[in-house]
C-alpha cells in the first residue's frame, strides 16, 4: 500500500467547532480522560468546501438530493422547455431506481458534475423516448409507479444510465467514497480517510453567559432583550488524515495527473480548515503549529497513542509539549515497526525540536512542494 499521511498539532482557542444534538462541543472518552473531540464527517466536509478553485469543477461533486432540479436547470439552458425538462428527467431518475419524492430523490446522492453531465447528455440523446415514457407513468402513484417506470425504460437506455455512477473523475468522491445501500455497484471505496481530532490533553467544558441588549428599548427600561449560554473548550488537537495512492489513482479511473493534483488540494485543504460550528461567536482560526506528511509504503499509523497519558502543560506549554510527546512517539514507531521506504516532512511554529519527523520546511509550500515531489516518485513507479 502505497499512503500519504498528514499528522497535525493545533491549538484552539476558545471554541465550538462541533456540537451534539444539545449544541454541546463533542466529545470523547480517551486514556481514560474526557477529550475535545472533532468529528471525521466534519473535517471532510470543511476539507470538501474548500476544493473549489484548487480543481476543476467538472473533476468535483454534490451531495445533493436535489439531483432533478440540477438535470432540469441544465436541460432548459439547452433550450428545452422546463415542464418537458423535469418530465424527462424524472423519467430517467425513477428508470435507474432513484425514486422521487416531492422532487427529491429518497436520499442524499455524493454524484459527480461530471456524472451530472452525462446522465444530461443521454437525457438530450433520448428526448422524446423519454418524454413519452414520463408521461405514460405520470398518472400512476407510489410504488408501483416506481417499479413501472424502471420496468419500461428500454434495456439500452436502462445500460446507458445505469453506466453514468462510475464516480465521474470526482476527486471529493474518489477521496471520500460513495455508499447506496441498495445500489452496491454504484458504491466507490472511498481512497481517504479521516480520523476524529482530538485533544492531546484532558478538558473541562466551560460555559459562556451572554445577554443581548435591544436597541429601541428605552434608556429607563432595564435588563437585557434575550439571554442565554453556551459551551465551548479550548484544545490543542491532534488530526490525522491518511490518503491511499493507490486506491486514488483506480478511483479516478487511471489518471495519475489528477490524483497528484488531488493529493496537493487534500493536502492544503485539511491544513487550512476547520469545521465551521459557531466561529462567528469565537473566530478560533489558529492555524496548525505543527505539520508532519510522511510518504511512503505500509500500512496507515495513526499515532494518537503519543496522547494516551495526557500531556500537562508544565512550564513549556501544550503546544511545546505535545510537539515533544508526537515526535517522540514516532521514533518508537519507526523503531519498532521501520520506516517502509519512508520520507517525512514537517512545519514547526513550536519551541520543541523534533528529531524524528523527517526534514523541516519554512513554509507550507515548500513542504508540500517536497511531498508532492516524493508522490510524483511513487506514483510513476505504479
Amino acid at each position: 500500500m502505497k499512503v500519504v499521511e498528514v499528522h497535525l498539532l493545533q491549538n484552539v482557542a476558545p471554541a465550538n467547532l462541533n456540537r451534539d444534538d444539545t449544541g454541546s462541543p463533542k466529545s470523547a472518552m480517551f486514556g481514560g480522560y474526557r477529550r475535545a473531540r472533532v468529528s471525521s464527517q466534519s473535517q471532510k466536509r470543511a476539507v470538501r468546501e474548500a476544493f473549489p478553485g484548487q480543481l476543476p469543477v467538472d473533476n468535483l461533486a454534490v451531495r445533493t438530493k436535489k439531483l432533478l432540479g440540477k438535470l432540469v436547470e441544465k436541460l432548459t439552458a439547452q433550450g428545452k422547455a422546463k415542464d418537458d425538462a423535469e418530465v424527462a428527467a424524472r423519467a430517467a431518475l425513477e428508470g435507474v431506481g432513484l425514486g422521487l419524492k416531492s422532487g427529491s430523490t429518497e436520499y442524499l446522492l455524493f454524484i459527480g458534475n461530471e456524472e451530472v453531465n452525462r446522465i444530461a447528455q443521454i437525457i438530450l440523446e433520448h428526448w422524446d423516448e423519454l418524454q413519452e415514457l414520463g408521461r405514460q407513468s405520470s398518472s400512476e402513484e407510489g410504488k408501483a409507479k416506481k417499479k413501472s417506470a424502471k420496468a419500461k425504460v428500454p434495456d439500452a437506455l436502462k445500460r446507458a444510465l445505469e453506466s453514468v455512477f462510475d464516480g465521474g473523475r470526482a476527486v471529493d468522491l474518489a477521496l471520500f467514497g460513495r455508499m447506496l445501500a441498495d445500489r452496491p455497484e454504484w458504491n466507490v471505496d472511498a481512497a481517504a480517510q479521516v480520523a476524529h481530532a482530538i485533544s492531546t490533553h484532558k478538558v473541562d467544558r466551560e460555559f459562556d453567559f451572554y445577554t443581548a441588549v435591544d436597541d429601541l428599548s428605552p434608556k429607563e427600561e432595564t435588563g437585557a432583550g434575550m439571554m442565554g449560554d453556551v459551551e465551548f473548550y479550548s484544545a490543542t488537537l491532534y488530526r490525522y488524515a491518511n490518503v491511499n495512492l493507490e486506491k486514488l489513482v483506480e478511483n479516478l479511473q487511471g489518471d495519475s495527473e489528477l490524483a497528484l493534483r488531488g493529493v496537493r488540494a487534500f493536502l492544503q485543504s485539511f491544513v487550512d480548515t476547520l469545521p465551521s460550528g459557531k466561529q462567528n461567536t469565537f473566530a478560533a482560526h489558529n492555524p496548525p503549529d505543527f505539520v508532519v506528511v510522511t510518504v511512503r509504503e505500509g500500512a496507515p499509523r495513526n499515532l494518537a497513542n503519543a496522547f494516551a497519558k495526557p500531556v500537562w502543560r508544565g512550564r513549556e506549554g501544550l503546544i511545546t509539549s505535545s510537539v515533544a510527546a508526537l515526535d517522540g512517539y514516532m521514533g518508537k514507531i519507526e523503531r519498532a515497526y521501520g520506516g517502509s521506504k519512508s520520507s517525512a516532512h514537517f512545519l514547526n511554529l513550536s519551541d520543541a525540536k523534533p528529531s524524528h519527523a523527517g526534514k523541516e520546511h519554512p513554509s507550507l509550500d515548500d513542504l508540500l512542494s517536497a511531498v508532492m515531489r516524493d508522490v510524483e516518485e511513487l506514483l510513476e513507479a505504479m
